[in-house]
């Protein structure tokens, strides 16, 4: 199997398409307007909203912190790649105007758009396959507010774009904190969004889990696991203050990743018996045959990890 380099370069769409997925093979089941549309929600979508304002309330800037350090010797349990797509099978993210399917579905849909439109990038379609196993999560004690949906910076304001708009987060401890209420908070100007502190969620645990690992995927990937769900940077241009160059590069990637994860959530069910054969030797050689999530003791390739 051949893999990219770090830095190697991915043909990226024009810009001005970046936000509509046009490559070869590429359909559309949804009409793209319908997608991520918070405005006009059904009395059953109503868990959406609901789950967005407890998380606004309850993601303060220490609880991030405490979760990274809760989970940095792992406590979740030892899975294979295979394991942990069964297991969010049963997830349905409560975040999600999209779609009501289970979690796997989801992820074999993207993975399967990014295949047919890069057949020569294994590594890019492996990411869409695994972008959101952190939601396991959600099936092991954790409230959905604590690990799906869009996350944000936390320690400094809201961003202008965030989903349902700053007052949501009018009852969040940190909005009364003049520590972090204000454009900056508690960071340097152009710090990078590797040191900011995110909202925690399956971004930041998956990423934490491939990098123990030390995965083959390359860094541009592992930064599309990290900051898939951070809308208001890549889909909304926020935190420019925050940013640095590095965040600048990686930005088409990540933006070219967002097109297959949010308009792969059509209603085309992909096979999962007949494709899943064809994922098992890219996991198995690129990601991790397995990993422990037993004090810290991660199993796996550690080998070439990018970055």
């Amino acid at each position: 199997m051949i893999l990219l380099e770090v830095g190697s370069p991915l043909s990226l769409a024009d810009p001005s398409e970046i936000y509509r997925p046009k490559a070869p093979g590429f359909e559309l089941d949804k009409d793209m307007s319908n997608f991520r549309n918070y405005d006009n929600l059904q009395d059953e979508a109503r868990r959406v909203k609901d789950t967005y304002y407890e998380m606004h309330t309850k993601q303060t800037h220490q609880f991030a912190k405490s979760q990274r350090a809760r989970y940095a010797p792992g406590i979740v349990g030892e899975y294979s790649v295979m394991e942990m797509l069964d297991l969010v099978a049963g997830l349905v993210d409560e975040s999600d105007p999209d779609t009501t399917l289970p979690n796997d579905i989801h992820m074999y849909q993207t993975a399967e758009r990014i295949r047919e439109a890069y057949p020569g990038e294994p590594w890019f379609a492996l990411v869409g396959l695994l972008h959101d196993l952190g939601k396991v999560l959600a099936l092991k004690g954790e409230p959905q507010w604590a690990v799906v949906g869009d996350i944000f910076v936390t320690g400094c304001q809201p961003s202008p774009s965030v989903v349902f708009g700053k007052d949501s987060f009018k009852s969040n401890p940190d909005s009364g904190d003049e520590r972090y209420n204000t454009e900056y908070g508690v960071y340097a100007p152009h710090c990078g969004l590797e040191s900011v502190v995110t909202s925690w969620g399956h971004d930041e645990y998956m990423y934490q889990v491939l990098t123990r690992n030390k995965c083959k995927i390359p860094a541009e990937g592992l930064y599309m696991v990290r900051f898939h769900s951070l809308y208001p940077w890549h889909h909304h241009n926020d935190y420019q203050h925050l940013t640095n160059e590095k965040d600048s590069t990686m930005l088409p990637w990540v933006q070219r990743f967002s097109s297959f994860d949010l308009y792969s959530k059509g209603e085309k069910i992909p096979n999962v018996p007949e494709i899943k054969p064809f994922y098992e030797p890219w996991w198995r050689s690129t990601v991790l045959a397995n990993y422990s999530g037993n004090h810290g003791n991660y199993s796996g390739n550690h080998s070439n990890y990018p970055g």
